[in-house]
């Protein structure tokens, strides 16, 4: 079947059956992850939604069971932005679960303030990128517990076209030395969550794991919740430049290519890369409207940030 950016999660899974298979979602109480879930829920997958306000996730769990009539729907805490949450969250899992088919790094922070996480680092490079790094890191005995099976053993990326905004500055990723710019810093974490994409395939294509970066497209969700009336007015000049033929996508539309990216038969036994579109991406360096910058895809800088972030949260990947 052909898809494209029309395309929703139900058409995605259309005659699928994921019985016996366990997704885990990060930022699942709302938006993009809470659409995930349900689709995956619907078809008969057990799903776990992972964020930081307990009431939300129990709100979105039931309203998942509800719609679906799936009694395997759970929750477990997180906070992203604090990485002694993000070791009990992991620790909780590898209790509770035996494996996960595949990890849906769903939950972002977008143009906040500047702030700081609860380890000093700049939200969103510390939320976005970090925070991710550091519980698929606790996550990975379980992802490979699954590898090997048909359909899993798969990391999924949110990323974005705001990766075309900069390739980040591995030298002063928390502002330290320069003048903080929300885009800037968003831009950087997007392009981080690439590169940490392709050194993930790297170092566990070998075990069956594989990763995908994603970007769902443009969506009305709480996301935007940091931006100023001047931000939204300015982040719709940039997207109508780029992209003359912008149109928002609808929730399920945009939740297409990560539950694609998480069960397509298309991608078995190969990762790495940058989708949109529920597709491969080109490698485009000029291009505005569709594509992933060659700077994303950097096997050098990839391994780079990798190090540093080891180093940074202090998490040992599996060997």
């Amino acid at each position: 079947m052909a898809y494209d950016r029309n395309t929703t999660t139900d058409e995605v899974l259309e005659g699928t059956d994921l019985s016996g298979r366990t997704y885990f979602v990060t930022g699942g109480n709302s938006g993009l992850g809470r659409e995930s879930g349900r689709a995956l829920a619907a078809k008969g997958a057990h799903v776990v939604l992972a964020g930081r306000n307990p009431a939300k996730l129990g709100d979105a769990a039931d309203a998942i069971r509800s719609a679906t009539g799936s009694d395997r729907v759970e929750t477990i805490a997180c906070d992203l932005a604090d990485l002694e949450s993000v070791r009990a969250c992991a620790e909780e899992a590898r209790e509770r679960f035996e494996a996960i088919d595949a990890l849906i790094n769903n939950a972002a922070v977008m143009a906040c303030p500047f702030e700081h996480t609860s380890d000093g680092f700049e939200m969103q490079f510390g939320t976005n990128h970090l925070g991710h790094f550091a519980l698929t890191a606790g996550l990975m005995p379980l992802i490979e517990s699954a590898a090997g099976r048909p359909g899993s053993g798969r990391i999924v990326n949110l990323s974005s076209r705001a990766h075309q905004m900069t390739g980040g500055d591995l030298d002063d990723p928390h502002f330290e030395r320069r003048e903080y710019e929300p885009w800037a810093s968003y831009g950087q974490s997007k392009t981080a969550n690439v590169l940490f994409t392709v050194e993930l395939e790297n170092r566990y294509a070998g075990r069956g794991i594989h990763a995908y970066a994603v970007h769902p497209g443009g969506i009305d969700t709480n996301l935007g919740r940091h931006l100023t009336e001047e931000m939204a007015q300015g982040l719709m000049q940039y997207l109508s430049e780029s992209d003359p033929d912008y149109s928002w996508k609808s929730i399920p539309q945009g939740a297409a290519t990560s539950v694609w990216a998480a069960t397509s038969d298309a991608l078995e036994g190969r990762g790495g890369f940058y989708c949109e579109d529920c597709g491969e991406a080109e490698i485009d360096a000029e291009a505005t409207d569709h594509g992933v910058r060659p700077y994303a895809l950097d096997p050098q800088s990839a391994a780079r940030l990798w190090e540093m972030s080891e180093r940074m949260t202090g998490v040992s990947y599996p060997v």
